[in-house]
């Protein structure tokens, strides 16, 4: 929500947009976040009328993010880590540039999530308050969710 919207404002205004709209994506309900929303329409419209326009065209894609407790929207809207993983997958491929079968590139990408980056500030790759969010993701799916 906040990428796409920086890349209607200037480099200036990126600070106080990112604060702003804060208000809105934290939310702790769908009716508080559409007041945030209005105030933040309000703030920025006359200024960035397309960056309003876009997030008003992906508001019924947001508000589904909304109805999960805030334990699972902080690891949701976090996905510098899945980013980073998908980033890692395709210069695995890349290099490689074919492989003679599935399993040998099911082999590439398993090795690749095996292997820790040592020059990345969360080597561990352990996603901060995890432990809350599992237990919320078990509570609404059950089953779906695997014990490792």
């Amino acid at each position: 929500m906040v990428r796409s919207s920086l890349r209607f404002a200037s480099k200036k205004h990126w600070g106080p947009i990112a604060k702003d709209l804060r208000a809105v994506y934290t939310a702790p309900t769908a009716d508080a976040a559409e007041a945030g929303f209005e105030e933040f329409t309000t703030a920025w419209g006359a200024l960035y009328p397309a960056m309003i326009t876009a997030l008003r065209s992906n508001w019924e894609h947001f508000i589904v993010f909304l109805r999960f407790p805030p334990a699972i929207r902080k690891v949701v809207y976090t996905t510098n880590m899945i980013e980073s993983l998908n980033s890692r997958f395709r210069q695995a491929t890349r290099r490689r540039g074919h492989f003679p079968d599935d399993d040998s590139a099911i082999k590439v990408l398993y090795l690749v999530i095996r292997n820790p980056q040592p020059n990345r500030a969360n080597v561990t790759g352990r996603t901060r308050d995890w432990k809350e969010a599992i237990n919320t993701l078990a509570e609404f799916y059950g089953d779906r969710v695997t014990q490792q």
